[in-house]
């Protein structure tokens, strides 16, 4: 490692020393996963009956996609489930589709289609379904502009028992004319019979193309995504439901980072009781980390972030908490120039656990976002290799008896 690799690794972005170590994870388990080679872009889900659902995108015979699901039972996967084929998908490494599970046990989704000849023309479509992924409902497009533009990096939640919400990027701008061109986060809510609701425009000026990210504890749900100053400022900013309606966005720690450009790596954030937890990428003077900053008043102020890389990040971060609310990261670090690892550790207070490897990928783009899941006292992580072909891999890690 380099000296200025090894002064990184010090540096939690606040000048203070590295955190300590607190209680490690347990022994990492891979187990089959249902997904064949070709398939990328997984993503894991899972409810309180001790269920867990794994989406992919997955590349057919004939080159063609096909949007998947299988069901964890707690001892195998079940008969694999088509969400969605033979539609004109936009398929992207890093704006993918995604599941959760709405309050009455309905199953929703998301994925993306081309509406248009623009490379970044493309739509948001939802859909549900009342029988465990088995059958699904006609798609429904929660964005009501009907522009052919870029809409993406949704993030999904229950809206009440029977209603899904959803934020998402929005690029209609880019096709009004005499616009500003600028990148818009938007929110609305699909109610169960297809009618859209609540739409709201959280934020006017934002970054292209980096994940957005939802959590909601019991003050409120939260929303989390990079922002854009017009100096070109890409930090994390986080607006939270008030009973009036959303907070204006505000910073969750000012990195300074000026990029002319999209990182392609947004935050991640997870809740519990009034605790809201952000993990983020920055590159801010030079210097790569992965960031985590805990909030104990519902995201409206949030304490300096401990850093938790081991000194030369990709980012491509995702985060749970555990039952004592200490929360759990995923994230790229790069190993040689060809080689990446997935890497996994716990966050108490400012103490950080080892980390544990998931396993050696890629960090090209095709390794995609490690995606992180607990049920109950294990935690589930999905992830994509490379080579020879993308191929969905998921793993199990039993949670210290310190998270139980």
């Amino acid at each position: 490692m380099s000296l200025a690799m090894l002064t990184a690794a010090c540096d939690t972005g606040t000048g203070a020393a590295k955190p300590p170590k607190t209680t490690t994870l347990g022994v990492v388990e891979e187990f089959a996963a249902p997904a064949p080679a070709g398939s990328r872009t997984s993503m894991i889900v899972t409810d309180d009956k001790g269920s867990a659902y794994l989406s992919w995108t997955e590349q057919r015979a004939d080159s063609s996609f096909a949007i998947r699901l299988a069901k964890w039972n707690g001892a195998t996967w079940d008969s694999t489930r088509t969400i969605a084929a033979d539609r004109p998908f936009f398929v992207n490494w890093a704006d993918f589709p995604a599941i959760t599970k709405l309050g009455n046990g309905d199953l929703a989704a998301h994925w993306l289609e081309r509406e248009g000849a623009s490379t970044y023309a493309y739509g948001i479509r939802t859909v549900r379904s009342r029988d465990d992924g088995r059958t699904w409902s006609a798609p429904v497009t929660p964005h009501t502009d009907g522009l052919a533009a870029e809409h993406g990096f949704v993030s999904l939640w229950a809206d009440g028992g029977r209603n899904l919400g959803l934020v998402w990027l929005d690029g209609r701008k880019s096709a009004m004319k005499d616009s500003t061109r600028e990148m818009t986060v938007r929110t609305a809510v699909v109610r169960e019979d297809g009618t859209i609701s609540k739409e709201a425009v959280l934020d006017a000026r934002t970054c292209d193309c980096c994940q957005t990210a939802t959590a909601k504890g019991t003050l409120g749900r939260v929303i989390v995504y990079r922002d854009r100053s017009d100096k070109d400022i890409r930090d994390i900013a986080i607006v939270r439901e008030l009973v009036g309606g959303w907070s204006p966005p505000v910073l969750v720690h000012a990195d300074d980072w000026y990029y002319p450009g999209c990182p392609v790596n947004g935050p991640q954030v997870a809740a519990s009781g009034k605790t809201v937890v952000v993990a983020w990428y920055t590159a801010a003077h030079d210097t790569a980390r992965v960031l985590v900053a805990t909030s104990t008043d519902g995201g409206a102020t949030f304490g300096a972030p401990v850093r938790i890389d081991e000194g030369d990040p990709i980012g491509r971060v995702s985060i749970v908490l555990d039952s004592r609310a200490e929360p759990i990261v995923a994230w790229l670090e790069q190993r040689t120039t060809d080689e990446a690892e997935v890497l996994v550790r716990r966050v108490t207070g400012t103490t950080v656990s080892e980390t544990r490897s998931l396993a050696r990928t890629s960090g090209a783009r095709q390794s995609g976002f490690p995606r992180l899941a607990v049920l109950r006292d294990t935690l589930l992580a999905t992830w994509t290799t490379t080579k020879p072909a993308p191929q969905v891999h998921v793993a199990r890690l039993p949670l210290s008896s310190s998270a139980r």
